[in-house]
């Protein structure tokens, strides 16, 4: 199978079988957003979610977060992972919006990643979901699952796979694509043990059609 029979058939999969995929993250603005997917860097949507809510009642704006300090932050976000790097984050990326964006989220991936806290992979999920750009987060699941199946060729960087997917998919598609590959890492090809006997991509998933792994 080619690279591009696989992705044409990945496509029309997930496009009748996952019409509909969005951010598991819960926000109401684009600034609620940048301060959940900083939160949610090695630790769980579900965990964010969990207490996102009081800290988005706390510090509504980036005016407010931005003369708050990291120790009053911390209370709010310690259960995440490393809580007191994100409350520094958290903070200064706050100042940032004030100072240089008249607070507001910026749209390009430049002025994102010199945001505190804010990495690539951040800088796309916000330019995919918020101002819909045809962009490419790639996470853990995204770069696991992209090797796996063989939409990638042992890519060993997220960078790498991001350029690769990016080439493949349709710009128009990218937004979209991005949550197929995000949700179908995360509820069935897991990391450990992934649950091929629940797949619909068992015939295009190199994985899969391995012979040593007696499926």
């Amino acid at each position: 199978m080619t690279q591009k029979e696989r992705y044409t058939r990945l496509i029309a999969w997930f496009s009748e079988n996952m019409p509909v995929a969005e951010t598991e993250l819960h926000y109401e603005n684009p600034f609620h957003l940048l301060i959940a997917v900083i939160l949610s860097a090695q630790c769980t949507d579900k965990r964010v979610n969990m207490i996102t809510p009081k800290l988005f009642e706390a510090f509504p704006t980036p005016e407010v977060l931005a003369v708050s300090s990291p120790d009053v932050v911390f209370e709010y976000v310690r259960s995440v992972s490393y809580p007191s790097s994100k409350s520094k984050y958290l903070v200064g990326m706050a100042k940032l919006l004030v100072e240089n964006h008249n607070s507001e989220v910026p749209s390009t991936l430049e002025e994102l990643v010199k945001l505190p806290g804010v990495g690539r992979k951040t800088a796309n999920v916000i330019q995919s979901v918020i101002f819909d750009k045809p962009a490419m987060a790639v996470d853990t699941h995204v770069f696991r699952l992209s090797n796996r199946i063989g939409l990638t060729k042992n890519s060993k960087t997220p960078y790498e796979t991001e350029k690769t997917l990016v080439k493949n998919f349709p710009n128009k598609l990218l937004p979209i694509a991005h949550h197929w590959l995000i949700l179908h890492g995360r509820y069935v090809c897991l990391a450990r043990s992934p649950k091929c006997s629940e797949c619909g991509l068992r015939d295009i998933c190199a994985y899969y059609q391995k012979p040593t792994k007696g499926k």
